[in-house]
């Protein structure tokens, strides 16, 4: 299973023009978005390709509003451990290093070293 990360959206939909259709495209991606409490603030809580899932889907749509989430969630992606690196290359064994690195945006020595202990492993 893939590892999840939760992110705090501050003020969500004061940030976003057209918030609703930006809702329906994360929760098309299978992630789970939920508002904390009260507050302005959404709790997202998603995995590496379902981050994937939306940032190709918001840069498709190409609203400017929704340019701060694109960002957000490339800096996350970016933070992706060795474990989740592993499990990612588990559920697609046929994945490339170029693959890796264009999906996680990982380093080529981050993604050799979880392709290597996948293959080894088996």
């Amino acid at each position: 299973m893939a590892d999840k990360k939760q992110l705090l959206l501050r003020a969500f939909l004061r940030k976003c023009f057209d918030s609703y259709l930006l809702k329906a495209i994360i929760r098309d991606s299978g992630a789970h978005l939920s508002r904390k409490g009260r507050s302005r603030d959404w709790i997202l809580i998603a995995d590496a390709q379902q981050m994937q899932s939306i940032v190709s889907q918001i840069e498709q749509a190409q609203q400017p509003s929704w340019q701060w989430l694109v960002k957000l969630l490339k800096e996350q992606r970016m933070q992706l451990t060795h474990n989740e690196l592993v499990n990612l290359v588990k559920r697609n064994p046929a994945i490339s290093t170029n693959q890796l690195i264009g999906l996680t945006d990982c380093t080529l020595a981050q993604a050799r070293a979880a392709l290597d202990e996948v293959e080894w492993a088996e």
